[in-house]
């Protein structure tokens, strides 16, 4: 309580006898008809400008409290805390089987330069999360409608064991796919490339990155395929695959 009422000094006891005054009044009466004493009316007014200060500070406190519940508990129900926040996913690549094939009922008919879609990915290392995104089998789901930016990066890293085997692989090509309620995937993005490498070299090298912005419905997947599955998996900061959401 700021006010520090003096019971010891002189003066002390015209204070104290004004706050009986005031406890002593009813709610709602006027304490400017009650109170005649000037040095009262003064310390009242005092008091109730305090008051009004510290309610108005409760008010907002509660507001802020209330808002962030608000956040968290949305119109399809209550959302853990670990996963409030915009949409986003970044996967880092996993080691993938050469034997996949990329036209599995699962994924639909893709393009011919990019018909092996990519089905492992890892969601839980220090390089990868998911957040209000599901992540099953080489696909994401987006769970809330909205302008989403897309992106892949494919870091293609080929053995080069005889002129054979680079010849085998000269395309490379990297597609983003997007799967709807419709019954085949659609190609948002693709990036293309074709390479030379030196004879003498141990690797083939090259990175593909793209991205775009697109409109995105509940339920809808997005996925990753390629030219070739024979990627030589070492880097994870190098191949990955990600979308988050814009307010926009």
């Amino acid at each position: 309580f700021p006010f520090q009422l003096k019971a010891q000094m002189p003066g002390s006891t015209e204070e104290l006898r004004c706050l009986q005054v005031i406890n002593q009044q009813q709610e709602g009466s006027s304490l400017e008809e009650l109170i005649s004493n000037q040095s009262c009316l003064k310390l009242a007014n005092t008091i109730k400008a305090y008051v009004a200060t510290v309610t108005e500070n409760v008010i907002r406190r509660s507001a802020v409290k209330e808002a962030q519940r608000s956040y968290v508990n949305t119109s399809e129900g209550q959302v853990p805390a670990k996963t409030a926040g915009k949409p986003s996913a970044h996967l880092t690549l996993r080691p993938q089987s050469l034997a996949q094939d990329g036209n599995s009922k699962r994924f639909g008919n893709l393009s011919q330069s990019c018909r092996h879609a990519i089905a492992r990915w890892e969601d839980s290392t220090i390089h990868s999360h998911l957040q209000n995104i599901t992540y099953r089998d080489g696909r994401l789901r987006v769970n809330q409608a909205g302008k989403y930016y897309v992106y892949a990066q494919i870091y293609f890293r080929y053995p080069s064991d005889g002129a054979s085997a680079r010849v085998s692989v000269p395309q490379l090509v990297q597609c983003i796919n997007w799967k709807t309620s419709y019954s085949q995937p659609i190609l948002l993005l693709k990036g293309v490339g074709t390479k030379c490498w030196a004879p003498e070299a141990d690797y083939g090298l090259h990175a593909l990155y793209q991205g775009g912005l697109f409109e995105l419905k509940a339920g809808d997947e997005l996925f990753v395929s390629v030219s070739s599955l024979a990627i030589d998996y070492n880097d994870a900061a190098a191949s990955y695959f990600g979308a988050f959401r814009l307010d926009l």
